[in-house]
């Protein structure tokens, strides 16, 4: 340690004061790229990737129709029977598109 204090006959550091701030600088920016490349990858920005940006359409999950049922209902252009009403009829669909048919019809 004495040599590297006395340099060139006790002539101060030398070089190693410009090394060890270039050792921090590169360390610093390793983190930062190590963070980027790992825990803050594709969070898209400040917003995320779960927000759309200002102005922005609306995607096509927002736009189901019981999303748009809810919108509505939200926004007061229909009533809470007529969004129960509605509400009935697309969850209705819905199961028999999952049960594989409708019930509906002759019988």
């Amino acid at each position: 340690m004495q040599a590297l204090a006395h340099w060139n006959d006790g002539g101060g550091p030398g070089p190693w004061v410009l090394l060890f701030p270039l050792i921090w600088a590169a360390v610093i920016a390793g983190g930062i790229v190590l963070l980027r490349r790992t825990v803050w990858r594709g969070r898209g920005g400040p917003r995320g990737p779960w927000r759309a940006a200002p102005g922005a359409k609306a995607t096509d999950r927002d736009e189901s129709p019981l999303g748009v049922l809810d919108r509505r209902f939200a926004q007061g252009e229909i009533d809470e029977d007529e969004y129960w009403r509605r509400f009935s009829v697309l969850n209705e669909s819905a199961r028999d598109r999952q049960s594989g048919g409708s019930t509906g019809g002759a019988a």
